[in-house]
């Protein structure tokens, strides 16, 4: 298929898919258009959704839309659209994020779209994300954005104290120990203890790891593989030499060292940059944002961390509808627009395409006019395609930031937190009926 990279294989996925799907994904096909418009049901947590809704409806007339604001998934998202499905009336649309996309697939939410998604889109599409919606060869949904991951620092405080901006990770170490050094009361960046686990992954992710990859219709597990294993000796080495600050990912105790400069930097997807803006305002023209360290710069790697896609459901009467409204959200200029013109916004777009209007439509001044969008760019097309993600990464991400609470409280490590997430997360994968395995 043009447009199409082959992904590593993930057949023990597809075999449960094709016993869940074989009686969904034909069973309920459009239906005939009368005289008036096809009406599509589209669910989001997205801000800017509704601004987009409006410039779809505003332009087209064969098809319009009906926009209902859903909570985050974590806040309650995901339940009404498992919910929803269940009961045989999902919206036609749904936004899903990455991590959660293979648990809904094997409870069959997403409609099978690798015949649906134009090759026209699928061309303009970056491949690493698009990679991370396919599964053996079949796609079940259309990435929104991707979201490589970035080192946000504070410019002025690295410039003051003569420190280095780090390159490699050894780097950020020394880095670690002068700004400690020169500013006591400072670290770089923190350990997170609630929502950590992603940007575990995600320092995995970069290292080679792979938590879950598939052989002979069996699930490997292994989130204490090599490369795992080196990211979390070395977080626990940070943490255990006073090197990070140890506290909750998000919280208003994180955000007020950000403010005072006592975390003086940030590792986070590309979308962080628009977040660092609408939280921190007074932080204009102090923040700057670097590549990713490396383990090896001869062969730079980078991982995601965040990112969204959007689904046609398997419950939709308007598939090719929906997938032309899909279709329309992700290239269209015009639907970039209207998103960025409900709020500042820094993700990444999954079309690189489209990274001229991001670029045109937000101020940098913030960052002090760096082109950050470049530097997105230039980071999004080193996203190593080695990485999956598990069925369960809801339980999988619960039982690892218990344990990372604890290694943080000084209770246990960091790897024994991940060997535990591995560990709770196996029953929930063997009810599902899967052949599940360590490596």
């Amino acid at each position: 298929m043009p447009g199409y990279r082959a992904t590593a294989g993930t057949t023990a996925l597809l075999t449960l898919l094709v016993l869940v799907l074989a009686g969904c994904s034909t069973s309920r096909g459009s239906d005939t258009v009368g005289d008036g418009p096809v009406r599509l049901t589209f669910w989001s947590a997205l801000r800017g959704s509704q601004e987009v809704v409006d410039e779809f409806n505003r332009t087209h007339t064969d098809i319009k839309v009906d926009f209902q604001q859903v909570p985050s998934g974590e806040q309650g998202g995901w339940a009404k659209l498992s919910n929803a499905a269940r009961a045989g009336n999902a919206p036609d649309v749904a936004t899903i994020e990455y991590p959660q996309l293979p648990s809904f697939t094997i409870d069959g939410v997403p409609r099978d779209i690798t015949k649906l998604l134009p090759d026209q889109v699928r061309r303009k599409i970056l491949p690493q994300a698009l990679d991370l919606t396919t599964f053996d060869g079949r796609t079940y949904a259309v990435p929104v954005d991707i979201e490589p991951m970035v080192f946000l620092y504070r410019k002025d405080i690295f410039t003051k104290n003569h420190i280095p901006v780090p390159k490699t990770w050894a780097e950020f170490e020394s880095s670690a120990r002068e700004l400690k050094k020169a500013q006591p009361r400072s670290r770089i960046a923190s350990l997170f203890t609630t929502g950590g686990t992603l940007y575990m992954a995600g320092y995995a992710w970069q290292a080679g790891a792979q938590w879950y990859r598939t052989s002979n219709d069996t699930w490997r597990i292994s989130m204490d593989d090599a490369p795992t294993r080196k990211v979390a000796g070395y977080w626990q080495r940070l943490k255990d030499e006073d090197l990070v600050r140890v506290e909750p990912g998000s919280s208003q105790q994180w955000r007020a060292h950000l403010r005072s400069g006592e975390t003086a930097g940030y590792l986070a997807g590309a979308w962080a940059a628009g977040s660092m803006m609408a939280s921190t305002p007074d932080g204009k023209g102090k923040w700057a944002i670097a590549p990713m360290p490396q383990w090896d710069p001869a062969k730079p790697k980078v991982s995601t961390q965040g990112g969204s896609t959007f689904m046609v459901t398997k419950d939709s009467r308007h598939p090719k509808e929906a997938m032309e409204f899909i279709s329309w959200m992700v290239t269209s200029p015009d639907a970039l627009r209207a998103k960025l013109a409900s709020g500042v916004s820094s993700a990444f777009p999954s079309v690189p395409g489209l990274v001229p209007v991001a670029r045109k439509e937000m101020d940098t001044s913030y960052f002090s006019g760096q082109d950050i969008f470049g530097l997105f760019h230039q980071q999004a097309e080193m996203i190593t395609s080695t990485w999956k993600w598990g069925p369960r990464m809801v339980s999988t991400t619960t039982s690892g930031d218990d344990g990372l609470a604890r290694a943080g409280a000084g209770s246990g490590t960091v790897l024994e937190a991940l060997r535990e997430a591995q560990s709770r997360t196996m029953p929930d994968l063997k009810s599902l009926g899967l052949s599940v395995t360590t490596d």
